[in-house]
């Protein structure tokens, strides 16, 4: 059995964990779909939709900084139980839903599973190293790096799926329902979520302030929190699918595939790229080439003229995304202090989120005005250009020291 699907059936404490964030991941889905589809429906516009994207993203960077001050301070496994819970509580508040006067619910139920998100992702990140044994790590990151490209392609399908078949008010039950089924996987791992602490930071931005010194005074850490942030800078892109697939004559299917092109390159750059978890010399380098990887693809991709040419370069600058996306996990888990962890992933994720942000919000600004292909090509440049001035800085450091 390959070494990465082995430490699931050897391991049950990693096996609830990884299975919790899938089934979340799964229920996030089921979730946002059918509301985009129910939204402009109900009030007949889509400005609806994009404030409730907007709030996703939004809320959970804002909040990133100090829930992983929490991570660190408070028993992990109730941060996860208490996430799972709450965001299953706001799904079922999406029931109310049904009229263009109830929107505004839509919008504070979203706010507040995003809430529960920047609880969720840095203390599930942090407790990951706890939950296996060292030489098992390596193989952890590359299944939990592939959750999130997994559940792109099936969750996001089976959403829509079952949205046209039922509607969305089943699927906002359904999604609870998983939630509720999450946190019970949690509950289930046994290996405590962090080490034991002897201090205690008395006050959440004392915390916060000790987190971002352990950032500047370590420069490695500092490259690696600021990695993401170069395919995060070019997923832009993503805002361009729809008009994209118009452009190429593929229409709404056509959108679906590239999303789900970009999910199964999510889902295989993980496993693909896990050797080089294993050679430290190559680590560095390799986030260097997944991010130059992405770039050049896209703007290959803005090239293209044919539509299975470019669902091809999609998968394959959504490969080097993933990859950078498990490498860089990998390293920081590896380097920083198990005191430390959550606040700095909180970090990591932060500057990625708000860079993808950043992105989307400045192809938005040109998207009806500006050939697509062109968008595609500065997408791609812009994270090309990123990893080249990160590589000239970072690979003059060492690589990681062996532990």
């Amino acid at each position: 059995m390959p070494p990465a699907l082995s430490v699931l059936t050897r391991n049950k404490d990693f096996r609830n964990l990884f299975a919790a964030d899938l089934i979340g991941l799964g229920a996030d889905w089921f979730v946002m779909i059918p509301l985009l589809t129910l939204l402009p429906h109900l009030t007949g516009t889509g400005v609806w939709g994009a404030f409730v994207l907007a709030t996703d993203t939004g809320v959970t960077a804002l909040l990133l900084p100090y829930t992983g001050t929490v991570a660190d301070r408070l028993d992990r496994r109730k941060i996860l139980i208490a996430a799972d819970l709450s965001m299953a509580a706001c799904a079922l508040a999406l029931l109310l839903v049904r009229t263009s006067a109830t929107a505004w619910v839509a919008l504070v139920a979203v706010g507040a599973i995003a809430v529960a998100k920047a609880f969720f992702a840095p203390a599930a990140q942090a407790a990951l190293p706890n939950v296996v044994d060292r030489e098992d790590l390596t193989s952890a990151n590359a299944l939990s790096g592939s959750a999130w490209g997994t559940m792109l392609v099936i969750g996001a399908s089976l959403g829509g799926i079952a949205s046209e078949a039922f509607g969305p008010y089943p699927c906002f039950a359904f999604a609870a329902a998983l939630l509720t089924m999450s946190a019970i996987q949690v509950w289930r791992v046994r290996r405590p979520l962090q080490a034991e602490r002897e201090t205690t930071p008395a006050h959440p931005f004392a915390a916060i302030a000790e987190a971002l010194r352990y950032i500047r005074g370590n420069p490695r850490v500092a490259s690696l929190v600021t990695v993401k942030s170069a395919v995060g800078l070019g997923n832009g892109v993503l805002t361009l699918f729809p008009v994209l697939a118009a452009y190429l004559g593929a229409g709404p299917l056509g959108t679906g595939l590239l999303f789900a092109a970009r999910g199964l390159g999510a889902l295989v750059g993980p496993i693909v790229l896990r050797r080089v978890l294993t050679h430290r010399a190559w680590l560095l380098p390799g986030l260097a080439l997944s991010m130059a990887a992405y770039g050049l693809a896209y703007i290959g991709v803005s090239m293209l003229t044919w539509f299975p040419l470019v669902l091809a370069g999609v998968v394959l600058a959504h490969l080097g995304a993933g990859g950078n996306w498990m490498m860089s996990n990998f390293v920081l888990q590896a380097e920083v202090p198990d005191a430390l962890r959550g606040r700095v992933f909180a970090t990591d994720f932060m500057l990625a989120t708000l860079s993808v942000a950043a992105s989307q919000l400045a192809v938005g600004a040109f998207v009806d005005h500006t050939d697509p292909r062109l968008l595609i090509a500065a997408c791609g440049t812009v994270t090309l250009l990123y990893s080249a001035a990160w590589s000239a800085v970072s690979l003059r450091r060492p690589a990681p020291a062996a532990s």
